[in-house]
Formats: C-alpha cells, sequence, structure tokens
C-alpha cells in the first residue's frame, strides 16, 4: 500500500508507523524516502520479509521493534477476550462479533 508514489507524498515532516503487516510498506521506497529526506523517520513493529529486516532501515531516525506491539499483558488478555466472545457468539448460533469471512458459515 505504501509504495514510493504514497511516500514521496507524505511532508517532510513526516513519520511512517507500521504496526500493521509487513508487506504493507515497500521497504526499499521507503529507505530511499528516508535517504533523500522525503519523510523524517519511521517506525516499524513488522517487517515486509519477517525477519529479516532491510539494512538500509537501521539508521538514527528509525524506531524498529520485533514485532511485539501487542505484547503487553493488557493487550493480550483483551485479544483472549475477544477471541472467547466470537466462539460462544458462534456456538449461540450468533454471527460472531469480529467474523472477518462470513462465507465460512454458509459453507458449513
Amino acid at each position: 500500500m505504501f509504495d514510493a508514489a504514497k511516500l514521496f507524498r507524505m511532508k517532510p515532516t513526516a513519520f511512517l508507523i507500521n504496526t500493521s503487516r509487513g508487506p504493507v510498506v515497500d521497504e526499499a521506497a521507503l529507505v530511499h524516502a528516508l535517504e533523500s529526506a522525503t519523510i523524517a523517520g519511521a517506525g516499524l513493529d513488522v517487517f515486509e520479509q519477517e525477519p529479516f529486516i532491510h539494512s538500509g532501515l537501521k539508521r538514527p531516525n528509525v524506531v524498529l521493534a520485533p514485532h511485539l506491539g501487542s505484547a503487553s499483558n493488557e493487550t493480550r488478555a483483551k485479544m483472549a477476550l475477544v477471541a472467547a466472545q466470537n466462539v460462544v457468539a458462534l456456538f449461540q448460533g450468533q454471527r460472531p462479533p469480529n467474523m472477518l469471512n462470513p462465507e465460512a458459515i454458509k459453507a458449513g
């Protein structure tokens, strides 16, 4: 989603933050944007080809985290609660509140 064209439309004071999925950002394009000062920096918790980290991202204006953005006790507890609520809803004949593929219920 974030390719060279989108990165080069960002402000020079902008920081790109990615905590979703690695392939959302074209890392080679990001490195180019950082090297050319098109953007100010980046914060990445995920990488395009984990566990490999593009060598051009190892710079002072980039914060790299080892895919642990959700690794707090509170977040993991909430994730477990949401998963349990979805299972309970399914067994009660209801549509799970966070279902991404409703066609899976129809197929069964």
